[in-house]
């Protein structure tokens, strides 16, 4: 019996470092599989269509979501952002583990809905620090930086109801708790008793 895919579903306030945790992560295990969301945002400088996000209009978002094509989907920032069902599904079956990127509000829709996932959230050393990194990227004028604090202190209040939390002090000992935890996983018993050996009789 082959195994499930495991779903690592990586959280954090916006510029607490989960797009360069998961950058890292990706380099560390080559058969780990990205799931790359769809977002009605537009395109920033870097970006690439299909590597970074899917980006598709409002109106084709609209009708994915009508079509049920998402797993999981939200506004955020003024945006909408979804994961599309039939790759987790996919992924799943063929035994491939997936890393997912994704923002708190459509975390909280994957875990309420049962799915059989692992949460982790990250989290900045702290307010200031926070605001200090979202400031150095010089992608928000000021207001949008402030509604983006707001939000902040309310997905680090519900970080509670994830499995782990990792604070990003240092970018390389976040990646390595990070890592740790997700070979760990890898040996948790559901996972893998029903592909042992059947005379080790454990079912």
């Amino acid at each position: 019996m082959n195994r499930k895919g495991i779903l690592y579903i990586i959280s954090a306030p916006s510029g607490a470092g989960k797009t360069s945790i998961c950058r890292a992560i990706l380099s560390f295990f080559p058969s780990l599989r990205q799931s790359i969301s769809f977002t009605t945002r537009e395109l920033r400088v870097g970006e690439q269509d299909g590597r970074d996000y899917h980006f598709v209009s409002p109106e084709i978002f609209a009708k994915m979501v009508e079509d049920d094509a998402f797993a999981e989907w939200a506004e955020v920032h003024g945006n909408c952002y979804g994961t599309a069902r039939a790759t987790l599904e996919q992924a799943s079956e063929e035994g491939a583990d997936v890393l997912l990127e994704i923002d708190f509000q459509g975390a909280e829709q994957l875990r309420d809905s049962g799915l059989n996932g692992v949460f982790i959230f990250i989290l900045p050393p702290d307010m200031s620090e926070l605001r200090r990194r979202l400031e150095s990227r010089n992608t928000d004028d000021t207001k949008i930086i402030t509604r983006r604090m707001a939000n902040a202190a309310g997905e680090i209040s519900e970080a509670k109801n994830f499995d782990y939390l990792v604070v990003n002090d240092v970018l390389d000992q976040a990646v390595e708790k990070v890592r740790a935890i997700m070979i760990a996983e890898t040996s948790r018993t559901e996972r893998i008793i029903n592909i042992l050996p059947e005379e080790f009789d454990l079912k």
